[in-house]
């Protein structure tokens, strides 16, 4: 979609006559709806800018000129377009326009920080996000590809003043990859863009390149799903086995009948803890990708995004990598069956409202059913930590139901974590109080380190320990301190202490990469919205105040959540509204809370408890075990000997 197109010489008397931004107000309100006022200032601004850039005899009349191209399946739209030929191909600059005044430097792939309304903030650099932009439309448009149209990246800052020889932090060689693929210009070069566009545009093509990329049919590129294939072949994490190649294959039949039949199906596997819900989506994603299909990767929490996208593209820089996967706040607008598959992973965190303030959109689940050809939603009840989180296979039926796609739905049982053992599952559901299982005392087949501790600080050491083998440990606690503002880029910030036991640790940092594949992550405490959906070999769990023994009995408290936490934001007006409803509903999400921690160990879980008594009743839970079935197991209230690790 172009919110505005037309030749050279049309955007220069439209600027002349002052009616360009008027038409971009008509046509962006008819296409797209209102319009934020600030959009509107920069478009007065930065179209004078280009409209000096433009005024040179040397850029033909009838190159075609469009502003506000979304980027078919992204919310994504590039400012400015210039299409026309030089002597052997169609060539469209794509031109990034920013009114930045100063940048810093970021320790960040591709990112820096500048200063908007409300102060300074992080966000891509302006090379990176124009070669982006370029790199998507040639991975989806088809036309593009077929055709070899030429799309060259730039950015134009143009009131940014560049000074090379003071160390200009928008050219630091940390970005010099994209700055190479992406030139950008700044205050007082406006020159030297007039001869990058002259460079490519030596002919007009009265808009032929901006139709065709407007129009082009999409599909993913042969290019795209090569990459994807590579970098998943021998890739040990991402192998299948069992009853996965089942829902796979079922999967990808059903994908293909949405297609074929033209009708919507929808299908949902059920599946506990470490029964590779995850390993399956991103196999789907690759193979219905490699089939010519649109489809994305679509989770609630950013964290499994972010490592499963870093894991997948290795050493790879490829963008586009990034684009398939995506928040499930991403199809509040989404086109009818615009994707022709969305795989929803950790479907059980899905909200009903989308954004920042919950104040977007309908219904996540309805509008990701709405978008899609074929729906595919791996859940897991017991994994709800939220108020918000509405996910369940009844409001998934629900929706199908309303929106007519037929459902097909299976179940994943092999455990793959816990070291296979769903025994050990059943023993902390009984042990958290979740349900009455026949593991109260043990299980059969169990192969795992279960050791509670009595000092926080040891267990942190044990882990340390144990991550130096490859990096597969993690320390993680129940939100129930809070993160402290000033200190979320500090590492001598600790915002969990426990002061008897000289013990104290940040909550994971925000200035650094993905908390679970981090080199130096093992000296930060993960959370629940950093841990969910991931797994490590081993993890030391810290059970705050939300969970403790009192009377004999495993209650939970709310109060004693941290105030900066979002899980059960609304609950005291909930409370005063329906008491038991939402105490009930509190008391769930506290013990999949910690249920959902405790089952992130493969090979391990190590248990601290703020509350004595709880630790104590655990501790005398795991001792339970060892007396029942004695050495047979490798489990122990002592701790063990480390040194191999």
């Amino acid at each position: 979609m172009i919110i505005y197109e037309a030749t050279k010489k049309e955007f220069i008397n439209d600027v002349y006559e002052e009616t360009l931004v008027n038409n971009i107000i008509k046509n962006y309100r008819a296409k797209i709806g209102n319009i934020n006022e600030r959009e509107v200032r920069s478009w007065d601004n930065s179209m004078q800018y280009m409209y000096r850039v433009m005024q040179d005899a040397g850029i033909p009349e009838d190159s075609g000129v469009a502003i506000e191209f979304k980027i078919p399946y992204t919310s994504r739209r590039v400012d400015f377009l210039i299409s026309g030929k030089d002597e052997t191909h169609s060539n469209v600059i794509v031109i990034e326009l920013k009114q930045w005044n100063t940048v810093e430097k970021v320790d960040k792939e591709g990112i820096v920080r500048t200063r908007f309304q409300h102060g300074l903030a992080e966000t891509t650099h302006p090379s990176y996000q124009a070669w982006s932009y370029a790199s998507l439309i040639e991975d989806y448009n088809q036309t593009v590809q077929n055709e070899n149209i030429n799309i060259i990246p730039s950015a134009y800052l143009h009131n940014y003043i560049s000074d090379a020889e003071l160390g200009d932090p928008l050219l630091d060689k940390s970005y010099s990859f994209y700055v190479e693929k992406a030139p950008i210009f700044t205050k007082g070069q406006s020159s030297k863009l007039r001869n990058f566009i002259k460079k490519y545009i030596k002919y007009g093509d009265n808009k032929e390149g901006i139709y065709k990329i407007e129009n082009g049919k999409i599909r993913p590129s042969k290019s795209l799903q090569d990459t994807l294939l590579s970098m998943l072949q021998g890739n040990e994490e991402f192998i299948m086995i069992d009853e996965q190649k089942v829902v796979y294959e079922t999967a990808l039949q059903l994908a293909e009948k949405a297609l074929r039949t033209n009708t919507r199906q929808t299908l949902i596997v059920k599946g506990g803890p470490g029964t590779g819900k995850s390993v399956l989506a991103i196999n789907l994603l690759v193979e219905l990708t490699r089939r010519s299909m649109v489809a994305q990767y679509v989770t609630k929490n950013a964290a499994p995004r972010d490592v499963y996208s870093i894991k997948l593209k290795q050493d790879f820089k490829k963008t586009q990598i990034d684009n398939l996967f995506k928040g499930s706040g991403s199809y509040i607008n989404a086109p009818e069956n615009e994707f022709d598959a969305l795989i929803v992973d950790e479907s059980h965190r899905l909200n009903e409202k989308s954004g920042l303030f919950s104040n977007l959109g309908e219904n996540q689940i309805k509008e990701i059913i709405f978008a899609s050809k074929f729906s595919l939603f791996f859940i897991d009840e017991h994994q709800k930590v939220t108020l918000k989180d509405i996910g369940s296979i009844d409001e998934i039926k629900k929706y199908t139901e309303l929106l007519g796609s037929e459902v097909t739905e299976m179940e994943l049982q092999s455990q793959f974590r816990c070291n296979g053992s769903d025994g050990y599952l059943a023993w902390l559901d009984d042990l958290l109080g979740i349900r009455e299982t026949a593991n109260e005392d043990g299980f059969e087949g169990f192969d795992y380190k279960l050791q509670v501790f009595d000092d926080p600080q040891k267990m942190y050491e044990s882990i340390q320990l144990l991550n130096q083998r490859n990096n597969k440990a993690r320390m993680m606690a129940g939100y129930c301190w809070e993160w402290k503002k000033d200190g979320k880029d500090k590492s001598e910030v600790k915002d969990i202490e426990i002061p008897e036991f000289n013990f104290g640790m940040s909550w994971n940092l925000s200035s650094k990469g993905p908390w679970a594949i981090g080199t130096d992550s093992v000296h930060e405490i993960g959370c629940i919205h950093t841990a969910q959906g991931l797994e490590f070999d081993y993890v030391g769990v810290i059970i705050g105040n939300d969970l403790r023994m009192e009377n004999g009995k495993i209650i939970t408290d709310y109060t004693k959540r941290a105030k900066t936490d979002q899980s059960l934001k609304g609950i005291k007006k909930g409370i005063k509204e329906n008491k038991e409803h939402y105490e009930k509903l509190a008391d769930e999400i506290i013990r999949n809370t910690y249920r959902t921690l405790m089952t992130r160990g493969q090979k391990g879980c190590y248990i601290y408890c703020v509350n004595n008594e709880l630790n104590n009743y655990i501790a005398n839970k795991v001792i339970n075990l060892v007396q029942n079935y004695e050495a047979k197991y490798d489990i122990s209230y002592v701790a063990e000997d480390l040194e191999e690790y």
